[in-house]
């Protein structure tokens, strides 16, 4: 298998066990959370405990309850973004933490803290740039039927379009390189902030890969901050720009030939007519029909241009990534 194309979905992975990274391999575990008082004390121990050599950043988006103090009380390092949103917090995070390994992980005590260790030994001995914690045994009681339907739809979508091989796009449990984190632009506001990394890993062939790992239910007192349609259609919105920004010939030809097809069934009975009659009796159609073709012809051209552009981009993004090394 190629470094360049590294993708593996390991069938499980078990409890913690003796890592063999290098001592002096820095590790950062960055916590993003908001008013998660009732669950993010055990998330820190967890985490410390299975990465003691680690350092374990809360990043508390403008809690109403007890968030930063209980997280500062279980030794974690506590920072605050007061920008509402998951991507502020990740983009205030990659530019503030200072590591070679981060752990990314939420702060609703779901994922399994015992996996870390095993995902950053995979990062490290593979030299990948991201490991993602794909979420096992999603039911009722930990995810919801929207949650669920939503998340298969949009890793199918970025699969299919941007070539992408994900089982769990949007899982909030992932292991990144330096490297990743900080060639990562790191554009969107909200929960689509997965989506973003997983068609940036995409769009420049970085190695990556996928574990299986145990996701439970949030503990009693925390409640989840997703809404469905709210974030679901911000995601998808999110698909779509970056479709346009990155694959522009694919976006700009569809609507080219959307255009093209609508003119062609709007001259279909005008053909007809002057087939027989040697006449054009509707002229306000026939003029919409040639501007919607002529559109068609310039919607396609934009897109051969911006397509060039974006080869360009792509280009610089790669350069900048092979700027900085690769994990050790």
């Amino acid at each position: 298998m190629q470094q360049d194309k590294v993708h593996r979905l390991a069938d499980s992975v078990g409890p913690a066990r003796e890592s063999r990274t290098q001592p002096g391999a820095r590790i950062a575990v960055v916590v993003p959370c908001l008013n998660e008082a009732a669950a993010i004390a055990k998330v820190v121990a967890d985490f410390r405990a299975a990465l003691p050599t680690a350092e374990v950043y809360v990043f508390d988006n403008a809690s109403t309850d007890d968030t930063g103090v209980v997280a500062a009380a279980a030794g974690a390092t506590v920072r605050r973004e007061p920008r509402p949103g998951k991507g502020h917090v990740v983009r205030r995070m990659f530019a503030d933490v200072d590591a070679d390994v981060y752990v990314m992980v939420d702060g609703d005590d779901t994922y399994d803290a015992s996996a870390a260790p095993a995902m950053v030994e995979m990062l490290l001995s593979e030299r990948l740039d991201m490991v993602v914690g794909a979420r096992d045994d999603l039911s009722e009681e930990t995810s919801r039927a929207g949650h669920e339907f939503g998340n298969v739809l949009i890793t199918g979508f970025l699969n299919r379009v941007f070539g992408g091989r994900f089982d769990d796009t949007l899982s909030g449990y992932r292991v990144m390189s330096r490297r990743f984190v900080k060639t990562f632009p790191c554009l969107s506001d909200g929960f689509e902030i997965e989506t973003e990394m997983a068609v940036h890993i995409v769009t420049l062939a970085l190695p990556f890969a996928e574990v299986r790992t145990s996701y439970g239910a949030r503990p009693a007192g925390s409640a989840s901050k997703l809404r469905t349609f709210r974030d679901g259609s911000r995601i998808l919105r999110t698909m779509i720009n970056l479709l346009r920004q990155e694959k522009p010939a694919l976006f700009f030809s569809a609507i080219g030939v959307g255009l093209a097809l609508l003119a062609l069934v709007l001259a279909w009975p005008l053909g007809v007519t002057y087939w027989h009659t040697g006449l054009v009796p509707r002229i306000p159609t026939a003029v919409l029909c040639t501007g919607l073709m002529i559109s068609a012809l310039l919607t396609f051209c934009c897109g051969v241009i911006l397509d060039s552009t974006q080869r360009g981009r792509v280009e610089v993004r790669r350069l900048a990534y092979l700027n900085w090394r690769a994990p050790e």
